[in-house]
């Protein structure tokens, strides 16, 4: 039995963000072309006016770096010094090596690197996850970003999910506090569910017949629609109370930005109070899985909506099926 003991920090809390967005913007013009929809459903359904894709050579790696940088630079904290890279993504076009190895060597740092795959709900996992090593002193601190790719996974054509996806990354430095600023997580999955955000095949069905073409993925947006704004205002109170806290002691909720009907049903049923400012990133970014949440901070940051020290209550849901919530202090 190994009887070492390791000492942690008394708390974990975010020390710095950092936001990439590519430079080119797609309206609703450009995607209702290609999927057969007018660029006024798309806004009407969605809510989306515009969104970002990435060029050919940018890469979930690439834009995972770019965010990152800003976050150190942010936090005061140099590469050296972290002790592990974690990268939230579900579109990586490599199967291996994992893209957080190569995170930590083009920031400089020989940290321990690990990818993470919980789609949507990748960013607030890596928050719990980090958070917990931090406290229980396996490090002290930690790069986290998420980053995806959506438009290398998702059929350009797709008339019920193209419209909706989009590129960036989000990051978000973490280290010791003598105050907690990482709330408890209240998480779990369904995978009875995997089937309603999926590849349309896997690879070993591409490999035995090529001719069945590409596999991208695929959403059944109905089934996930009532399933969010049914199940998840349920695992947002749970992570609100985990951290001893009342919805009225919040200052900002951040939803996965999936589109913005689920958005403001989400916000409606828990019936937040007026006081509380509500992430509406998806209007000019779109949905980037795991890369949504770290942007929609970002924004509202830059904007002056949210102040240091704000109380957020980040909601993550999406294939798997997974979620995941906590409260967590802004930096």
């Amino acid at each position: 039995m190994v009887t070492g003991r390791r000492t942690g920090a008394p708390g974990a809390a975010i020390m710095g963000i950092g936001a990439y967005r590519p430079r080119r913007v797609v309206g609703n013009d450009e995607v209702a072309a290609r999927t057969g929809r007018t660029a006024g459903w798309i806004r009407r359904r969605t809510g989306i006016v515009e969104r970002r894709y990435a060029d050919p050579e940018e890469t979930v790696v690439s834009m995972a770096v770019e965010a990152a940088r800003k976050a150190l630079a942010d936090a005061g904290v140099a590469p050296g010094r972290l002790s592990t890279v974690l990268l939230a993504s579900m579109s990586g076009m490599r199967q291996s090596p994992g893209g957080a190895p190569e995170v930590a060597h083009r920031l400089g740092s020989g940290a321990a690197a690990v990818d993470l795959n919980a789609a949507c709900a990748g960013f607030c996992y890596g928050l719990a996850l980090a958070g917990a090593m931090i406290r229980d002193g396996s490090a002290e601190y930690v790069l986290l970003v998420g980053s995806d790719k959506m438009t290398d996974i998702v059929d350009p054509a797709d008339a019920s999910a193209a419209f909706l996806f989009a590129d960036g990354a989000g990051a978000v430095v973490l280290g010791p506090a003598e105050e907690p600023g990482i709330g408890p997580v209240a998480w779990g999955s369904d995978g009875g569910g995997k089937d309603l955000i999926a590849h349309s095949a896997t690879w070993l069905d591409y490999r035995d017949d090529p001719g069945s073409g590409w596999p991208t993925m695929r959403m059944a947006g109905p089934e996930v629609f009532r399933w969010a704004v049914q199940e998840m205002p349920g695992v947002a109170r749970r992570a609100v109370a985990a951290a001893g806290l009342a919805l009225d002691d919040l200052d900002v909720f951040v939803p996965h930005q999936a589109n913005l009907r689920i958005v403001e049903t989400l916000a409606q049923r828990l019936e937040l109070p007026p006081h509380v400012t509500v992430a509406q990133d998806v209007r000019y970014a779109g949905n980037t899985s795991a890369a949504s949440i770290p942007l929609a901070i970002a924004r509202l940051r830059e904007l002056g909506t949210v102040s240091s020290g704000g109380l957020a209550l980040l909601l993550g849901f999406g294939a798997g099926l997974s979620w995941a919530a906590q409260v967590v202090r802004l930096p």
